[in-house]
Parts: C-alpha cells; structure tokens; sequence
C-alpha cells in the first residue's frame, strides 16, 4: 500500500537551471582575466567578447554572474526598444497623486550584477550608445517632457559578437572598457579538455558544478576581497606617465583608452592583494585595453605621412602602398593627373559680329 504522505524530497535546482561554472572555463585566460577584472570594477566600461561561434563566448558571461552572490543576470533581447532598456516615466501618476512614477528598465534590473549583449553589433546605435553610457557612469537617467530621473545602475556589462555578422562602428567600439578577440582551439590537447569538460556538464551539470565548488568560492571570496582593496589602490606618477605613452604609441583617439588602461590596471592590482598599481599591472592589461582602439599599429603615432621623391627623368613617383593608381592625390576616387594638352585657335563660326576698336 503507497503511503499517503510520502516523505519531502529536499528542493535541488533543476540541471537545466544549473549555470557552467566559471571555476570550470578552460583555457581563454585573456578572456576569464578581462571579466575578473570587469566584476572587480564595473566602472571599467564593459567587455566585448569577438570571435567565431562555439567559443564559448556566452557560456563565460553566464558564468561570471555566479562570481557575484545575489547578481541578476539580464540579458538584453536584439528587439528591445530604448524605453524597455532604459526605463520610462509614468507623468499621468501626477494629476493623481502630485508624484511621477518611474517604470524602470531592464538597466534597473541589471543593478547589482550582469547585463549580457549578445550579437551586440547587431544591436541600433541608439541601444547602445545608451548602454554604454550607463555602463560607464553607473547611473541611469530617465527623462521625459522635461521631467528627468536618476537611479544607480551599476552592473557588469557583457557584449559578445562574432565579426563575420558586422562590426561596430569605431565610435562604440572605443566606449568598450575591455575587449578579447577568441580564435577556435588549435591545440588538440586543449580541444580534448575542453570537451572531456562540456561533456561532464552536459551528462550531469550538479557533479560537474560540486566538483568545482572549492575553487569556484575561492573565486567569489578573492573577487568580494578585490573589490574592498579597489578604493584604496593607488597610481605612481611614474604609472600614470607610462600609461599615457603607451596610449599613445597605440595611436589611440582621445582620453579614454589612457583611463581604462589605469583603471584595469589598478582592478588587477587590487585582484593581486596589491594597494599600488606597478608596471607589471600595466603589461597584464595593455592588450585587454588597448589593442581594439589601435589606429598605428605599427607606426608611432601622428606621424607625419612621407612623400616620396620624385623619379629621375621627371617621373611621378609610384603610389604609396594601398593606395590605387587611379586615386587622386586629394583622395578623390577617379581622379586623374593634370595632363598638359595643346591650345588651337578656333574659327569664328558666325553669330555675334567682332567687336570694333
């Protein structure tokens, strides 16, 4: 006979819910270290994650909200509109109750943990330009026929995108903290941990997840003792100066990249125990800073553009390398040389009588 009370069974997650631990990422160390130091320091700006599919792009930005205790994961759907993002105001409350009420967004929702992009060069200019704004100031403002509002929004913004399906215009790139650039795996010995890996996770996620609990609280304990350390760090003048001219032999445009190459530096000091910023956080985060608002990758920067001297015989020195023949000089495509032609009078063809003296 079954018992009409059967015992309770103990509430457990269901897999499906279960998140790939980020104590579990193999391999793409640039990638774990940009979203340590993100979650270390949301001021930051973000990290934008390119690359091919199936390189785990959004299994890392998943993961990382388990770093954060209590952290909302929100991810921000490609046909959101600008009101859904950032939030609206409710001005018909006020012939009511004399006060407007705010319908918050999902940048409100976000406050506190990980707002996850995918396909973010997918995304209108509108969307994220706001984004990235809010992401950087931590604050949101709402306004609307004159009436403007403010809340915290401090979150951990994620962006990933794979170039084969567009890129983002230079201008919202550069307002990116911190960007990776993944490639497929070609070692074999990485590929088979990496799949030994996913395939533990996928035929039972909780043992995969208590495998790597220890160094999973380790994680989240280190990330909670870097962010107290982070008000407390400080920069050398000599880390500043070093900072500003490696920005500048990138070639970068503006202030930006200097400010988030100091501010990785320091979240990576502080994620180090450290409370002063040296030159070996500088060489940690360069790349993570730097390498996506690179205009002289090659050249120092603002460097004059070479002439080069003229043939003998009088002939017209080659174009320069990457530039057509058939460019002119000025950048006008089709442009052709001026070319010297003979004058010949013409013949009055009637009409008008000559003028007399």
């Amino acid at each position: 006979m079954n018992n009409p009370h059967p015992p309770a069974m103990p509430s457990l997650a269901p897999a499906s819910a279960l998140r790939f631990p980020f104590a579990a990422l193999v391999g793409h160390e640039r990638l774990r270290l940009a979203l340590l130091l993100a979650a270390v320091d949301p001021g930051i700006g973000g990290v934008l994650i390119t690359g091919p599919r199936g390189t785990a792009k959004s299994t890392a930005a998943r993961a990382l909200a388990d770093l954060l205790p209590g952290a909302p994961f929100v991810g921000l759907p490609l046909a959101a509109s600008v009101e859904q993002l950032v939030g609206t105001l409710d001005l018909e409350d006020v012939l009511r109750t004399g006060q407007v009420r705010l319908a918050p967004g999902l940048l409100a929702r976000a406050h506190g943990g990980v707002l996850y992009v995918d396909e973010v060069n997918l995304l209108p200019d509108a969307l994220v330009d706001a984004l990235l704004d809010v992401a950087a100031s931590g604050v949101n403002t709402i306004e609307r026929d004159g009436i403007s509002r403010q809340h915290a929004a401090r979150f951990v913004l994620v962006g990933t995108m794979n170039p084969e399906e567009g890129e983002l215009r230079p201008q919202l790139l550069d307002r990116f903290g911190l960007s990776v650039a993944l490639d497929n795996p070609t070692d074999p010995a990485l590929r088979q941990a990496i799949l030994h890996t996913r395939l533990a996770f996928d035929h039972d996620p909780a043992a995969l997840v208590a495998q790597h609990a220890p160094e999973q609280a380790r994680l989240v304990a280190r990330v909670a003792a870097a962010q107290g350390l982070l008000g407390a760090v400080a920069w050398p003048q000599a880390v500043v100066l070093q900072a500003a001219e490696r920005a500048l032999a990138a070639g970068v445009d503006g202030l930006r990249g200097d400010l988030v190459l100091l501010k990785a530096a320091r979240a990576h000091a502080a994620w180090a125990g450290r409370t002063q910023v040296d030159v070996t956080d500088l060489d940690a985060v360069a790349s993570l800073a730097l390498d996506h608002r690179r205009t002289h990758p090659d050249t120092p920067p603002h460097a004059a553009r070479q002439t080069p001297p003229p043939q003998p015989g009088g002939t017209p020195p080659p174009p320069a390398h990457g530039t057509p023949a058939h460019q002119g000089a000025d950048g006008d495509w089709g442009a052709l040389p001026p070319q010297a032609q003979d004058m010949a009078r013409v013949a009055h063809t009637g009409g008008w009588s000559p003028k007399k003296a």
